[in-house]
């Protein structure tokens, strides 16, 4: 009896494992809820924005696996089982291509698990800021990647160029409406143009749009007692009322920061799903600490 009673309880750890590895696999690629045609090309990318970005140049010519999913970060993220099991059957991966500290850790051991996939290097043409890899913050950028995304389409499947070439050129003039809303929102204040943030994943929009940047966090490191000063005495210089968050981090430090002066947090999302529609949530949030 209690031979067949251990049996049970390992049969069910099991089942449990893999409704576990399951359920993570299926949250961390959204694309697989759809039933996909048996064609469709399978195309890994390390984070949420890419995936919008092949989305809406591909649409449902693709099966798109998402490495890091949605609240984790790409600075530590390690991938599951179930991520490597679709790797392994994909035929391209997107890198971002700009150090992202995922790609510097897993791309080698992914290109391991399947020899033949296709790499393309989202970050080709795009001039890098130092060793800041969150290029896709900026729609400048953005319009980059999702040409250089295209081509490697296109260079897989050439039956299908003007399918992509026709779907690229529409999101394109959507990354430039874009574009056209953010300066229309940030243009307007010629004075204050400072903004603080616990984690500087917005240094490439700032660039775009005569911003400043103060980051909390440094290098992947909780801040010191003296930072936290610093960051203090500079939102009082500039007189700043909020300290933006990214769902992806711990807000104690920004709180800290935030009660000293008077101001509140404001979360901010730098890896969403939806790109143009968080872009425009990012700007209105930023607009109030400019007006």
């Amino acid at each position: 009896m209690e031979k067949r009673r251990r049996i049970l309880v390992v049969m069910l750890f099991a089942v449990i494992c893999m409704i576990a590895v399951s359920a993570t696999y299926i949250y961390t690629n959204p694309d697989k809820g759809r039933v996909a045609d048996e064609e469709a090309i399978g195309v890994v990318v390390t984070i949420l924005p890419q995936a919008d970005f092949v989305h809406n140049v591909a649409g449902d010519k693709v099966r798109i696996t998402v490495m890091v999913p949605p609240g984790a970060s790409p600075h530590t993220y390690e991938p599951t089982p179930g991520q490597l099991m679709e790797v392994s059957k994909a035929r391209i991966y997107l890198k971002v291509g700009s150090g992202v500290e995922f790609e510097q850790t897993w791309l080698d051991k992914i290109i391991g698990v399947n020899p033949e996939i296709q790499v393309v290097n989202c970050s080709y043409g795009i001039t890098k800021q130092g060793k800041d890899p969150h290029i896709w913050n900026s729609p400048n950028n953005a319009k980059i990647m999702v040409t250089n995304i295209c081509n490697g389409l296109v260079a897989f499947d050439p039956g299908n160029d003007t399918f992509y070439t026709t779907n690229r050129d529409k999101y394109l003039q959507e990354l430039d409406t874009l574009d056209t809303y953010i300066h229309d929102r940030l243009d307007k204040n010629a004075t204050n143009r400072v903004f603080m943030i616990y984690h500087p994943a917005f240094g490439y929009f700032a660039k775009d749009y005569n911003l400043t940047q103060i980051a909390i966090e440094h290098k992947g490191k909780a801040p010191t007692p003296k930072v936290i000063r610093d960051c203090i005495d500079n939102a009082r210089d500039y007189n700043l009322s909020y300290v933006y968050v990214a769902p992806q981090y711990a807000t104690e430090d920004a709180e800290a920061i935030a009660r000293e002066i008077g101001g509140q947090t404001v979360f901010i999302n730098p890896i969403p799903r939806d790109y143009i529609a968080n872009m425009r949530n990012v700007t209105t949030s930023l607009a109030i600490e400019l007006e």
